[in-house]
């Protein structure tokens, strides 16, 4: 597949969803970043954002297959990959297979599950596959999970560990709309006179495909791939974190980049694309010091300082 035609059909699957998701045109081209490099992606945001909606959209859009998990406390490892059933009339146990077997996973409120059920996604979210039993099962492709969390409820919740928040390639936020969308938002409902939304899918799972193996194709010059390495290598300097971003990182920015460069129809990587998603893709891999949270150090803000500090290349 060409860029030219990765571009057109991308902008075709935001145009679909953003007749739903009304002014967050930001958020939508994140979403789409994350599908064409092939990443897992975080929403931490407010409840009422239509996180679940989107998520939703896009699958319907992309012609993929969608699942949704509602993370309890009481939720099973089992209830995500599934487990093998006595057939009484055959005498063997076959398999029932999980939501996790989809394109599209979201799981809804993912903290509010205790940590062996989180587990249950580690290897489907790096190996797209599930071992039950001995057997290992392979995912369907494309496979991505979408994952939300609150921010402002923690009373009876479970952190998610930090090497299953490195698994996410991007975590963004929705954000409230602007007034005159929230109206619009308004008016749709209306007129469409059901909560129900109609989305038409653009593509299908082959055309997915076909769109991340074209990102692949991408260019990333030498000095790109430094300048990457010399982001990620800061923040495990930086003298207010404790914990820096892994290699993982550096993969994941690299990536996210060449996904903006095909989303905007060019064959090579910017150093631009590479600073717009700095953070969306390395700050919630990194663990401050106690003090630096204390005194309201954030990890954006540190991305925001190794930016300034290591100097841009050119491109030629």
């Amino acid at each position: 597949m060409r860029l030219d035609d990765v571009r057109g059909t991308c902008n075709r699957i935001m145009e679909e969803v953003g007749g739903v998701i009304i002014g967050k045109q930001d958020v939508l081209e994140k979403v789409m970043l994350c599908i064409l490099a092939d990443g897992h992606l975080l929403f931490e945001d407010y409840p009422g954002l239509a996180k679940t909606l989107m998520a939703k959209s896009f699958a319907q859009a992309l012609g993929l297959d969608f699942k949704r998990v509602q993370f309890t406390p009481d939720l099973l490892p089992a209830d995500i990959s599934g487990s093998y059933m006595l057939d009484r009339n055959t005498g063997h146990f076959n398999l029932n297979p999980g939501p996790v077997f989809c394109n599209i996973l979201l799981a809804d409120e993912i903290n509010r599950a205790p940590p062996r059920t989180q587990a249950a996604l580690l290897e489907a979210m790096q190996e797209r596959q599930v071992t039950l039993e001995g057997v290992t099962h392979p995912l369907p492709r494309p496979f991505l999970v979408m994952a939300t969390q609150n921010p402002i409820e923690y009373e009876g919740t479970y952190p998610l560990p930090e090497a299953q928040v490195d698994r996410f390639i991007m975590r963004t936020s929705v954000g409230y709309p602007g007034k005159m969308d929230e109206v619009l938002m308004l008016v749709k409902r209306k007129n469409r006179g059901t909560d129900d939304t109609s989305i038409k899918a653009v593509c299908d799972p082959s055309t997915v495909k076909d769109m991340q193996a074209a990102v692949e194709k991408v260019h990333v010059e030498d000095v790109i791939h430094e300048y990457i390495v010399s982001l990620v290598a800061a923040t495990r300097k930086h003298t207010q974190v404790e914990v820096g971003a892994s290699p993982r990182g550096s993969l994941a920015l690299m990536k996210l980049s060449s996904a903006r460069a095909a989303l905007q129809g060019r064959d090579f990587v910017l150093p631009d694309d590479v600073k717009s998603l700095a953070s969306a893709a390395l700050a919630h891999r990194l663990i401050l010091g106690a003090d630096p949270w204390v005194r309201g150090v954030r990890p954006k803000s540190v991305i925001e300082s190794v930016l300034r500090d290591i100097p841009v290349p050119k491109v030629e």
